[in-house]
């Protein structure tokens, strides 16, 4: 049947639901299981979040700045994984929002330091707490020693390249 052609109605009905696909080897990749994971705490976080129109760059961004007042936007950048013309962006857009401002290093004049304003502060205070809730609902999922298992494993993955 061509890609173009339409499927009668009472074919339709017998497609095989989610559940009912041959996953052959898919179900064994651990990609795949890490990406379906990583989804579902996405997912998850961005309904948490949705009202404080936050990404996870942004959030993590704010973290880090609340806790290194006067952090470099480069070691920002490296601690999350982030290419300069992204950190630039997120640093834009927290900076539009008065949430941070970035002041010139008096030590280094090639520096920008990052501070979040008040309003910086507030919005960092509310997302910790929401995050706070989010994390405990998957963290449930685990006893004390599979949740220590799980992310001792994780890490790893952190140091390939």
């Amino acid at each position: 049947m061509s890609r173009t052609a339409r499927v009668p109605a009472n074919e339709l009905s017998e497609e095989p639901s989610g559940s009912d696909l041959m996953f052959e080897a898919l179900d064994s990749l651990l990609g795949y299981h890490l990406r379906r994971a990583q989804g579902a705490m996405h997912r998850h976080y961005v309904g948490v979040v949705a009202d404080l129109n936050l990404t996870q760059k942004q959030t993590a961004t704010l973290w880090l700045i609340g806790a290194n007042p006067g952090v470099s936007q480069v070691s920002v950048a490296g601690a999350l994984g982030m290419d300069r013309a992204t950190m630039m962006q997120v640093t834009d857009r927290l900076e539009e929002r008065e949430l941070l401002i970035r002041k010139r290093s008096s030590v280094d004049r090639r520096r920008q330091e990052l501070y979040l304003t008040s309003a910086g502060n507030r919005l960092l205070k509310k997302v910790k707490s929401r995050i706070d809730a989010h994390e405990e609902q998957f963290k449930s999922l685990f006893t004390r020693a599979e949740l220590d298992a799980l992310v001792a494993a994780l890490r790893k993955f952190q140091s390939v390249e």
